[in-house]
């Protein structure tokens, strides 16, 4: 361990525990916390490891948890959410486990209204074509795919 180390290896291992019952983690998060705490990088390892072995850390977890709150609070699309867990390096197999746990239902109804809200957001536009391009760009930068969104504002547009 490094002598200019902020913490003891121990003292360590408490607060990465606390805050991992505190709300879920990924190990990117924990492993930045303990680069600026200047914990030994074998070190850090042997901590992680040891809060997998001991469930306090769950790549599968996280990414359930993650996708959940998304979905239903930022109403995010797969895509941004997919996109974000591969920053958080997360694998290919949480990621897809996470995204098959979202319920269909609610997926289309957070798309239609995010595309109904905008819809109105853009109603002062001089023609169809360009509103629908904002509504489209605004629903791709949230992450939700080209077929839903066609559908979408063609329900909206009437055609």
């Amino acid at each position: 361990m490094s002598a200019e180390s902020k913490y003891s290896l121990l003292e360590a291992k408490h607060k990465l525990e606390a805050l991992c019952a505190y709300r879920e983690r990924c190990s990117q998060e924990l492993r930045r916390k303990m680069v600026f705490w200047k914990i030994d990088p074998d070190d850090q390892d042997r901590l992680l490891a040891d809060l997998i072995s001991n469930d306090f850390l769950s790549e599968e977890r996280f990414a359930e948890v993650f996708t959940s709150g998304k979905v239903r609070i930022k109403r995010w699309g797969r895509a941004k959410i997919r996109m974000e867990l591969k920053r958080k390096e997360i694998s290919e197999y949480s990621i897809n486990k996470a995204l098959q746990g979202i319920d269909p239902d609610e997926y289309e109804a957070n798309l239609r209204h995010l595309a109904a809200r905008k819809w109105l957001d853009f109603t002062p536009e001089k023609n169809e074509y360009e509103r629908r391009g904002k509504v489209y760009r605004f629903l791709t930068g949230k992450g939700y795919e080209m077929d839903l969104i066609n559908d979408a504002i063609d329900a909206l547009s009437g055609s």
